[in-house]
């Protein structure tokens, strides 16, 4: 007969911590319990008018609203805003006599009236720091031999990259990416005929930043630019110079990394750990000594924390799924409906047609409910998922429930010419049968050929951001989605209009007008007006206080 000390469980009675686990628990403890920072009465720091800042905020969040950008590229992208207006409108003939501090301090000062950094609390020592990047990038682009305006858009997002990593450095981030890239550079294996061994560690390191960091193309950019040239974080005249005089082959190099084969592949591995190591961040920020303490008094409590945490993370992307939505129907209302709705009256007239209200009311009330109904319907994360959180997370986190058993990287898929051609042909037949079908539905209710052109312009963009919306609402989620016969349907007939949306998308805002009036013609003078404000507030204290 069995002994009945026997544990029925086959759990360790002891779990012993891995060596990247202790790191992330190290590096938590120590941003959170580390020194205080002690600041020198004798620095001066960057101050603006609360008052004034004000004008500069509320500016901000209607720039932010005629030009859709995920919420995290908010301030990199003003960053890259400010950089251009200062170089482009302010001193569009010789960068050479750009005043790269003033330019700086003008920059500092912008993000902090918009809100992107805190008041009086930045040292003005900050400002020669941005100026070194600056001028690092302005030679540059000085030296470069082509003058075309991509060039100054690539130098101008590199720099706009820098400045944001130097503005907000993450050490726990960091460590974190760092043993994620350690954990997953043993695992990952290549099958044998992909020629693409060098690659493979960039590639990891790109798709952790790509996926934990949320990095777009100028931000991978620069990582790129200081893999192939080492010395570039602090470059020298020479440096300089060499990069400039090689600058066609770098950005082909940079291209071909960012668009690699392998990219989709190694993200959707990353993809998953990404979620159990940001879980893991919440789990130990929390209280990083209780925790650890729990591993040894109580095998299950960190469990438990992980379910809060998961339950927490997945009500706040409800929350920011709903959000999103908000954000893209008022894009959408600014930047489309309204011009849209403009243009089809005087055409209808023009035309010699009806002007129908059904279908003016349609158009306009489409998009909204359509996104509504998307985002009503998104499918969140389940107790399963939650589950496969925690078993990732503690083969992460414990040695004796670590997998070292490698991980295949699945070979792209080739296909004979034929078969491309055929597939091709395909899609375009649904191609037309989706457009077809949606022209007869709204013929069949008297849409005139205005009305409906402008009912497909509006589906194709709101396909689009329903898809971007949805995949925000999907970085949770682990377990991969079983394929049904009528989701399979769904995306054969909708992938033609949301990529029709996609194109449309990215070609509509390269000439939205909203963003070129604020811009080009009202953010300049805004600003100059701004200052002056922010001048004669600095006037009437100083003769308050003389008096």
């Amino acid at each position: 007969m069995a002994s009945e000390t026997i544990h029925k469980s086959s759990e360790p009675a002891v779990l012993t911590i891995t060596p990247g686990a202790k790191k992330i628990f190290q590096s938590i403890y120590r941003a959170q319990n580390g020194a205080a920072v002690v600041i020198d009465e004798n620095i001066a720091l960057i101050q603006v008018s609360d008052v004034i800042s004000k004008m500069a905020f509320y500016y901000e969040k209607i720039r932010n609203a005629v030009q859709y950008q995920e919420e995290h590229l908010l301030r990199k992208d003003a960053i890259e805003r400010i950089l251009k207006r200062q170089i482009i409108i302010e001193n569009p003939i010789k960068f050479s006599k750009v005043d790269v501090r003033e330019s700086a301090r003008h920059l500092l000062i912008e993000l902090i009236r918009a809100g992107y950094l805190p008041n009086n609390s930045l040292p003005e020592t900050k400002i020669d720091e941005v100026a070194a990047i600056i001028a690092k990038y302005l030679e540059l682009r000085r030296l470069m031999p082509n003058l075309e305006m991509g060039n100054l858009d690539f130098v101008i997002g590199l720099a706009s990259s820098e400045v944001e990593e130097l503005i907000d450095p993450d050490t726990v981030s960091k460590t974190i990416m760092s043993v994620m890239y350690n954990l997953l550079e043993k695992r990952l294996e290549l099958p044998a005929s992909l020629p693409y061994d060098q690659d493979l560690p960039i590639q990891l390191y790109l798709s952790i930043h790509r996926s934990f960091l949320k990095f777009d193309n100028d931000m991978l950019s620069l990582i790129l630019l200081r893999y192939f040239n080492g010395d570039w974080e602090h470059a020298t005249k020479e440096t300089v110079q060499r990069v400039a005089k090689n600058a066609s082959s770098l950005r082909h190099l940079i291209d071909d990394q960012l668009n690699h084969v392998l990219a989709g592949r190694i993200d959707h591995i990353v993809s998953s750990y990404t979620v159990f190591f940001t879980i893991l961040k919440d789990v130990i920020s929390e209280d990083p000594e209780a925790v650890y303490d729990e591993f040894f008094d109580d095998t299950k409590a960190f469990s438990r924390r992980i379910k809060k945490v998961c339950a927490k993370r997945y009500a706040n992307s409800r929350t920011k799924l709903w959000r999103s939505a908000w954000r893209s129907i008022i894009y959408i209302f600014l930047t489309k409906s309204i011009f849209a709705v403009l243009l089809e009256i005087p055409a209808d007239k023009f035309f010699g047609s009806t002007v129908s209200s059904s279908s003016l009311a349609i158009n306009i009330t489409f998009p909204s409910l359509l996104l509504f109904f998307a985002v009503a319907t998104a499918r969140l994360p389940n107790d399963e998922n939650t589950k496969r959180i925690i078993s990732g997370l503690e083969e992460i986190v414990f040695n004796e429930k670590r997998k070292d058993d490698p991980i295949q990287i699945k070979k792209p898929i080739g296909r004979h010419p034929v078969m491309n051609v055929i597939f091709a042909l395909i899609y375009a037949v649904t191609f037309f049968i989706s457009f077809g079908a949606v022209v007869w539905l709204l013929d069949t209710i008297h849409f005139s050929w205005i009305s409906t052109v402008i009912f497909l312009f509006f589906l194709t963009f709101v396909s689009f951001f329903i898809i971007r919306i949805r995949r925000n609402a999907k970085e949770w989620i682990v377990v991969e989605s079983r394929d049904t016969f009528s989701r399979f349907l769904l995306d054969f007939f909708a992938t033609p209009i949301v990529a029709t949306g996609k194109w449309l998308t990215g070609k509509f805002s390269q000439i939205n007008v909203f963003v070129f009036v604020l811009d080009f013609i009202i953010e300049a003078p805004f600003k100059i007006f701004v200052d002056i404000a922010e001048e004669w507030t600095k006037y009437v204290r100083e003769r308050k206080d003389s008096l």
